[in-house]
């Protein structure tokens, strides 16, 4: 009886785990999907994520995600979530904007369930090849759509912009390019010249794109630092010179050839000049002043802030008649620190750093998945420095996408050789825990 009983349970088992590798595949799918509409629409990929969830809730073994709920990548998303939460309980805002600013707060909850998939899936590279992909046809509708404005998708306020806008664009197309700067540097070392061209080709689309066609100056900071990251992790002190060399060589090109790329960055001196007088070319100065307005807000309650969705509140109180610029009332002040510090205080700031600290301390090790990921974290970390980037729609599901697939192939690679061992036993195995 004991003896026939082994394999009568393992026919039983046959059935659950055919269906789990099914729900994992389409796991898989609807990821990769998310992450090639990602670039296009907004609609799509909240649907797609809506379909993911529904897919991947049956195959989640609670036990094993509850534990993992105490390292901080897993937990600090839901704290975040808590405060946003409880800080309607203190907000001045109207309702309607405490409500609607725990939206983009909430997506962040989507990252522990995605490092845990990705932590037992085999496709998390698939997934950046579709938002690879996807970006690389962007780039190429992008020109395009410069030469023949009719062939756009959608009225945007950008030339060579087809869909969204050039901030967005811009952040796509920096993560691609210096993703793609390790396996130039792997291919190149490994001696096969094919798919070094292929990636550098890749490179050159992106990058060509910025200088000539749209570019967000953000985006060109995000590349100085990511540059030298690169340098920094991967590089001999030999071969980050000669790297230093050949970018300050093709910034000279790129500003010779340009006139796009001048005119953009003589246009923050003008912004800066002029923007009290005409609202319309004031970005550098409406950030100066969204900043001024929210640091003073900060100031006022520095320990847990106005409440969630206060901001706009807060900017009315500040609003004056001086100009148009300091008479503008906006919900956004264009800086990630200020926008948590203004309504959840210093609290808030403390949990926002510790968030971006835990995901960082994922990407510590070597491979492209770790280089991935911290391109990622990185990139959201300076962009937010003159945006909001964490909690805007765009890059804020990069940052969640980009952090929960990347994030789970480095636990993936980090697990105890018995983790699929375990996966497949259950609770039943006799195995301890996983760490």
């Amino acid at each position: 009886m004991i003896a026939e009983s082994a394999p009568c349970a393992s026919l039983a088992a046959a059935p659950a785990r055919q269906g789990s590798a099914t729900l994992m595949r389409a796991a898989d799918v609807l990821a990769a999907l998310i992450a090639a509409s990602l670039p296009w629409s907004t609609t799509v990929p909240s649907i797609f994520v809506g379909l993911w969830l529904l897919v991947v809730t049956p195959i989640i073994d609670w036990r094993d995600y509850a534990r993992r709920l105490a390292q901080p990548a897993y937990a600090l998303p839901f704290v975040v979530l808590l405060l946003a939460l409880l800080g309607t309980l203190w907000s001045d805002g109207d309702w309607t904007d405490r409500l609607h600013a725990i939206k983009p707060v909430a997506k962040l909850v989507l990252i522990p369930p995605l490092l845990y998939h990705f932590s037992r899936s085999e496709r998390g590279f698939t997934v950046c090849a579709a938002f690879l992909v996807s970006c690389a046809l962007l780039a190429v509708y992008s020109w395009i759509v410069l030469l023949n404005p009719a062939l756009k998708l959608t009225a945007t306020a950008s030339a060579g912009v087809p869909v969204k806008n050039y901030i967005d664009q811009s952040q796509e197309f920096t993560l691609c390019a210096i993703a793609l700067a390790l396996p130039v540097l792997n291919f190149l070392r490994g001696g096969s010249m094919i798919a070094t061209a292929a990636c550098l080709a890749l490179i050159l689309l992106f990058v060509t794109n910025m200088v000539f066609v749209a570019s967000a100056r953000t985006a060109l900071l995000c590349i100085g630092v990511l540059l030298m990251l690169f340098a920094w992790r991967h590089l001999s002190r030999r071969a980050a010179l000669l790297l230093f060399a050949s970018a300050v060589a093709a910034s000279a090109l790129a500003w010779t050839a340009s006139p796009y790329l001048r005119q953009r960055i003589a246009d923050i001196a003008v912004e800066y000049r002029h923007g009290r007088e005409d609202i319309s070319h004031a970005s550098t100065a409406q950030r100066l002043t969204y900043w001024r307005k929210a640091a003073a807000a900060f100031a006022e309650a520095p320990l847990f802030g106005h409440g969630t969705g206060s901001i706009k509140r807060q900017f009315e109180r500040a609003a004056s008649t001086e100009s148009d610029l300091d008479a503008e009332i906006v919900s956004n002040p264009h800086n990630q620190t200020l926008h948590v510090a203004v309504q959840w205080g210093l609290l808030g700031v403390v949990l926002l750093y510790a968030l971006w600290i835990a995901h960082l301390r994922l990407f510590t090790g070597d491979g492209l998945a770790a280089w991935i990921g911290l391109v990622v974290v990185v990139q959201n970390i300076v962009s937010s420095l003159l945006n909001s980037h964490l909690v805007d729609f765009h890059e804020g599901w990069i940052y969640v996408l980009g952090v929960g697939v990347a994030g789970g192939m480095v636990l993936k690679g980090q697990a105890a050789p018995d983790y699929w061992l375990r996966s497949w036993c259950g609770n039943s195995s006799g195995l301890p825990p996983a760490s």
